[in-house]
């Protein structure tokens, strides 16, 4: 039975991977930016697993010492972190630098960057220390190198973050530790509908693509859990939206007509 960290896991992908290990048998831990998002995503999660594989500590990713104690939680229910995920993100309004707020520069690096850079100093020592582990660290637009005007300051965190965990499973190579990168393609959640709240129009056209390209939680958490269960290779990366696959769901939109959010 492996055990298995996930910041960010009180809602969205994060959650749903959380549920896809605790449905394979895995202990989670849940871990939220707040003691009271992390409280109702574990409670919920209690109604259907079996408690003693659930253990809610919230962790605001921002602080080194909230990493610290999420892996003291997480070690003394559990004895030890097999698995570590850095999930927790946040985005911005699709905005161009000089329109976004400056402050929000500091919001997302200091989340998508520090919070990252914080987890995997944390997972990473502690798993050199007791001889096995695995760090994973979630893309996001950016991380290909793709361009978007209005998603320039998330889009440098992400870019940064995959260096990061390209750099880190370097760093490992020839150590009882495994680094490597999950990238969930287009997932239908808040996260991905924020960025539009200031502009409705816009919205409904991006849905089009998203209803094409996209998939909901359900889907793409099991498959992204189970690679994670499986690996055993230093850099592994497990990308959902393949090339192939933009290109066949392309290529079939006008017979398939999907609508993710009929």
């Amino acid at each position: 039975m492996k055990t298995i960290v996930i910041t960010g896991s009180s809602r969205g992908i994060g959650n749903g991977l959380a549920r896809a290990f605790l449905a394979r048998g895995c202990q989670v831990v849940v871990s939220g930016s707040t003691p009271a998002s992390t409280e109702k995503a574990a409670s919920a999660l209690l109604t259907e697993f079996p408690p003693d594989n659930i253990l809610g500590c919230p962790c605001n990713v921002t602080h080194l010492s909230d990493h610290n104690a999420l892996w003291s939680a997480a070690t003394a229910r559990f004895g030890k972190v097999d698995v570590w995920i850095n999930n927790a993100g946040i985005g911005h309004p699709m905005q161009k630098v000089w329109e976004l707020p400056v402050e929000r520069y500091r919001d997302l690096v200091e989340t998508n960057l520090m919070g990252v850079l914080y987890g995997s100093r944390v997972a990473i020592a502690q798993m050199l220390q007791q001889r096995s582990g695995q760090l994973f660290n979630m893309e996001g637009f950016g991380s290909d190198g793709r361009l978007r005007a209005g998603l320039s300051v998330y889009g440098t965190t992400k870019s940064a973050c995959t260096y990061l965990t390209r750099t880190l499973a370097a760093e490992v190579q020839g150590t009882p530790v495994l680094v490597g990168r999950l990238s969930p393609g287009i997932v239908i959640t808040e996260f991905l509908s924020d960025p539009y709240k200031a502009d409705p129009q816009g919205f409904e056209s991006a849905k089009k693509i998203f209803s094409i390209l996209g998939d909901k939680v359900e889907t793409v958490t099991p498959w992204l859990a189970e690679r994670v269960l499986s690996n055993r290779k230093n850099g592994a990366s497990f990308n959902w939206l393949t090339s192939g696959k933009v290109l066949w769901r392309f290529a079939t939109a006008r017979f398939t007509q999907r609508d993710l959010y009929a």
